[in-house]
């Protein structure tokens, strides 16, 4: 049992403790922090909160997350196009379509399934019995490199550099207008929509978020940027990007009502990767080509000048 210690701010009085949990620790639903409460696994002062308890902004919370669950999700074939792998890691370039791990809606046919075939069952148990070996996310309808750990010393490697922003993720997209600015920086806190919880927005109860973005060439009322992540919130280049005016193309949740022709969901490729390996501590750099959809929305663009 992992226990965390989660300090509220002035800023964070009146919110409900569920929606804050679940706003301010990743991979926490509020379905789930309303579990956690129901189980008297959130304290302040000793004693347990209600679900609907609201924050004073002054307490100091003491949150119980249970140990991980044995692996339970079901080996399956499923091709993979592998970029990297060791004893340790596995890194994929995962295509858009597929879902990284199990989920109500998706029970199986998932990146998960499909690493616990390709390794044998062999990843590790840190992230629970449906997420085994995950690392980090990437949303169903991104796509690029994503990271697994084979065993629990890689994984929580991986995740401290998660932590202390070793691990170094950089996207390419295609943002909706015009930037006057050849580069920029994004911060600002991410957390669960207040009205539909399916959607991250920028709120100030969110946790915090920097996203790192350079232009890579403009067209007329598009650009091609780069984007790197100083954090990982769920969304969160979506989220920012759509915050200051420029959705990425083809996100009908955060920009545009409907689909563009050609490209099924947003135009976001996570083309780099880098991380200090767990066991060798050896920095390793990875990249991988935007997918063809990508490079043929680009073309497209580039005629239309």
């Amino acid at each position: 049992m992992e226990t965390r210690i989660l300090q509220p701010t002035a800023a964070d009085a009146g919110a409900r403790v569920d929606a804050w949990l679940a706003g301010r620790v990743d991979g926490l639903t509020r379905s789930a922090a309303q579990r956690l409460l129901e189980e008297g696994l959130v304290l302040r002062d000793g004693k347990p909160l209600a679900k609907n308890y609201r924050l004073t902004g002054v307490e100091t919370l003491a949150l119980s997350l249970p140990d991980p669950e044995p692996i339970s999700a079901l080996p399956q074939y499923i091709p993979l196009d592998v970029v990297y792998e060791d004893s340790d890691v596995i890194v994929v370039n995962k295509p858009k379509g597929l879902v990284v791990h199990p989920a109500p809606g998706h029970p199986d046919g998932t990146l998960v399934n499909a690493l616990l075939y390709h390794c044998g069952g062999s990843l590790s148990g840190v992230g629970g019995a449906l997420r085994p070996g995950i690392v980090h996310r990437i949303d169903r309808d991104t796509s690029g490199l994503i990271i697994a750990a084979k065993n629990d010393f890689a994984h929580q490697a991986l995740a401290a550099q998660l932590q202390d922003h070793s691990l170094a993720r950089t996207y390419e997209c295609i943002a909706v207008g015009g930037f006057r600015e050849d580069r920029g920086t994004i911060d600002a806190p991410i957390g669960r929509h207040p009205a539909n919880r399916k959607k991250m927005a920028v709120i100030s109860t969110g946790r915090p978020a920097v996203t790192h973005w350079e232009v890579l060439t403009r067209f007329s009322g598009f650009t091609h940027l780069r984007c790197r992540l100083e954090t990982g919130r769920t969304h969160q280049i979506r989220v920012h990007l759509s915050r200051i005016g420029h959705p990425i193309l083809g996100d009908t949740v955060y920009g545009a009502k409907k689909p563009v022709p050609g490209l099924h969901g947003q135009c976001l490729h996570a083309v780099g990767l880098r991380f200090l390996h767990p066991r060798t501590a050896e920095a390793v750099e990875l990249c991988c080509p935007l997918p063809e959809e990508f490079q043929a929305q680009l073309r497209k663009l580039a005629e239309g000048n």
